[in-house]
Order: C-alpha cells, then structure tokens, then sequence
C-alpha cells in the first residue's frame, strides 16, 4: 500500500536526519550524464539494474519508479539545472518506515570527463535510519554499478 511522505524542499538534501552521499567519475560529458538522468526517463533500467520501470508523469514534472523486489516511488522532480544537478523527491511509495525522501544528482565537469555524486537524503524513525546506514555499502555498490554501466551505454551511443 503507498503511503504519502512529507513534501520537502530543496534544501532537505543538507538538512536531512539521514544522508548517504555518494559519487564516481565517468569519460562522459555532464551534458550526456544529465540527459540520461533527467531526459531519457525511460531508459533508467537499461544501465540502472535496480529499476525495472521508470515512467514519466505529469507531463515530465513526475516519475513512477518501479525497483526490484516490488517497491515503488512516485516522484515530482524538483530541480533540473541542465549539466548540472537533477533532483527529485518522493510523494509516494510503499517503502515502509519513510517520512521523507529526497534524491539528488550533481555533475561536476573534470578534465576526462564528469564526477557524479548522488545524494540520498532521508526523514525515518530511528531504527529505519540505523537499517539504511546499515545498507550503506550496498547501496553504494548499486550506484557505482549504475554509473560504470552508464557510462558505457552513453560510450556505446557516442560511437554510433
């Protein structure tokens, strides 16, 4: 059953009770990293494994993200700064324990071609907040995978 979280803002991502930062570099420009994040909403699951079905919403100002395992996220994007920073944060989801759920992404151009940092800034109970400390490492893991994965789809794209 979804659930409604609380509609945080912008600035949640510094102030959040629980945030999980994270990042990676790849040879793909931010423009080409940022057009995978923000436009080509469909195409999450070919490099992000973790997503079985990304949809947009509300005419581009929302998602429907569908994770392995059955959860699901319906989401309103929150800033779109083109080769810069992609954010969105949750509405709904059946996740259980969640108040509040931001996501952020930062690109940041380096000389062989972009850092990527994801920012997971979460509102849960105590022992929510202490379970996704808890899977920090895995979390980690999924996102470092996602991001050399694609890496290699914008590779593949670039070459064509």
């Amino acid at each position: 059953m979804a659930r409604r979280l609380s509609p945080v803002e912008l600035d949640f991502v510094e102030s959040a009770p629980l945030r999980l930062v994270f990042s990676a570099e790849v040879k793909a420009s931010p423009g080409a990293v940022y057009r995978a994040l923000a436009e080509d909403v469909t195409g999450w699951p070919s490099w992000f494994t973790a997503v079985t079905s990304a949809t947009p919403t509300d005419g581009g100002a929302g998602r429907e993200i569908r994770l392995r395992g059955g959860t699901f996220f319906a989401e309103k994007i929150m800033a779109t700064e083109p080769d810069e920073r992609f954010a969105y944060r949750v509405e709904e989801t059946n996740a259980p324990g969640l108040r509040a759920l931001l996501e952020e992404w930062r690109l940041t151009p380096t000389a062989t071609g972009t850092r990527v940092q994801w920012t997971f800034a979460a509102d849960a109970p105590a022992l929510m907040r202490i379970l996704l400390r808890l899977g920090r490492a895995g979390l980690g893991a999924s996102f470092r995978g996602a991001v050399r994965q694609l890496d290699r789809r914008l590779a593949r794209s670039a070459a064509q």
